[in-house]
């Protein structure tokens, strides 16, 4: 998923090489945290939050196919 992630971020954004993926695992629950250069909050965010929904409900989909547990995907500041 991280790979995943990743993949759908890199083309967005200005510092590609500022990505980082951070994977947190408790009980069923998989909570993906992402975080990216300040300076590409706003695109990776989208007007009103419709980019980060719509790379959301990717991963949500992908991972519900391969896994039993609960995925989330968080956007740090």
């Amino acid at each position: 998923m991280k790979q995943l992630i990743e993949t759908i971020v890199k083309p967005l954004v200005d510092f590609p090489e500022a990505i980082q993926v951070h994977e947190q695992v408790s009980g069923n629950r998989v909570v993906y945290k992402l975080s990216v250069h300040p300076e590409d909050m706003g695109k990776v965010i989208g007007k009103q939050g419709r980019v980060a929904k719509a790379i959301r409900t990717i991963v949500y989909s992908a991972a519900s196919s391969h896994q039993a547990k609960r995925v989330f995907v968080d956007i740090m500041d």
